[in-house]
Formats: structure tokens, sequence, C-alpha cells
């Protein structure tokens, strides 16, 4: 794919990760300037970079049927992107996507004419995801908690959404789609919700994001098995 014929949203993709690695590179170099929040950002970053998902799984079963019986939305003020699938709220919460798990697959790859990795791509997703969310409601949007772990920093397992277009869309369904997450799996391989997992399929199909890459590595396996990120 050449810059001319990038769509929009893959060129904005790319300079997002472009600012993500450089970002990464420069993070202990400027870790003595940084405020409390970018040095939590940036160590979080650099662990995702690396391939280490420091977001633990949840220490109880997740709630998923609340979404559709008993929705309670509270309203979310992202600071900035942990990993593919967890952010840093304002309030200091953790807040991990419950249907979504980003990549961490370290391999080489190409994505938008640039030479990356898998886990960078969900990293730079979740980063363009964040902003485009945020914006047309004072930079924050509207997430049901379906879990939440105990201890510092507390760690929430959440739906995210957001309005585009006059339509509500789900934050964890749009990163699948787009091709820069997964459908997050519980222990024995199964979607947390189905019909994301459908969305994954389509996005595969399609040759959407990561999934253009004919060598990319699906980054499920022995991760699952040895930290499993949902319940």
């Amino acid at each position: 794919m050449t810059d001319a014929s990038m769509n929009p949203g893959a060129r904005r993709l790319a300079e997002l990760l472009f600012c993500t690695i450089a970002c990464g590179t420069n993070a202990v170099a400027l870790a003595g300037e940084e405020d409390a929040v970018s040095k939590f950002v940036s160590y979080y970053q650099k662990a995702c970079a690396e391939g280490r998902d420091l977001i633990p799984a949840p220490q109880t079963a997740l709630d998923t049927s609340s979404i559709a019986e008993r929705l309670d939305l509270q309203t979310i003020t992202p600071e900035g992107a942990l990993s593919g699938s967890a952010f840093l709220a304002s309030d200091g919460t953790i807040v991990k996507l419950a249907g979504a798990q980003g990549c961490l697959s370290t391999e080489g790859m190409e994505f938008a004419s640039l030479q990356t990795t898998c886990a960078m791509v969900s990293l730079a997703g979740l980063t363009a995801m964040l902003g485009e969310a945020a914006a047309p409601a004072a930079n924050a949007f509207p997430c049901h908690f379906i879990g939440q772990n105990a201890g510092s920093p507390s760690v929430g397992f959440a739906e995210c959404f957001f309005v585009k277009d006059g339509e509500t869309q789900s934050l964890s369904e749009v990163l699948i789609t787009k091709g820069v997450a997964f459908a997050a799996r519980d222990r024995t391989g199964r979607a947390v919700f189905p019909e994301y997992a459908q969305a994954e399929r389509r996005a595969q199909m399609a040759k959407a994001g990561i999934w253009a890459n004919a060598r990319f590595t699906h980054p499920y396996g022995e991760r699952y098995r040895a930290n499993p990120s949902t319940n």
C-alpha cells in the first residue's frame, strides 16, 4: 500500500505508530521529566511493546449478562492507552475492555507501509480510538463495568461505548472490526462475547488491519493458559 492510496484511518494509525514507537524509545531518557501519570502510562506501554501484558486476570467471573439486564453506564475520561485493550482513566483506574484483547506478538510485520510489530499496531489502534471515542463528548465516554479487581492500581473490566454518525458503537467491537484487536476469550478459548468472535472472523476474511499480513501469527495459545486475561 502506498502513502497515496492509504485511507485516512490507516494514515492516522501509521502516524500514531511513529509517535508511539518514538515515545517508547525515549521513555527511559525522559522518565525524570515526566509526571506520575506519564510515567505510569509509559511503563505499561513499554511492557506491551515487549509483548508483556501487565493487566492481571479478573479475580472473579465477569458478569456479562448485566449489560443486557441492568446496564449501568459510568462516564470515563481516558488518560492514555496502556496496551491494545486497556487504558488508564482519569480517576487512576485501569480499564480493561472485557470484549477485546490486544495483540502481544512482537514478530515483525508491515502495517500501513511501516515496519512494526503486532503489539505496536494494537497499542496505536487503541490510542487512536480513545481519541475518536472521547472527542465528541468533552473527552469522555460511557462504560459499563462487569468486573473489578481489588488492589492498587484498581482494574475494572468494562465495555465502553461512543456515538458516531448517530449510532452507538462498542469500542471493543470497533477495534476488532478494524483488525487492531481480537475477540477476548476465556480460559477454554471461547469468546467472552460470541458476537465479537463473529466480528473477528469478518475482519480476518476482509484482511482488515493486522489480518492483511500474510505472516501474522495469532497471539493466543500459551499466554492464555499461563496468564488468562478473561474469566
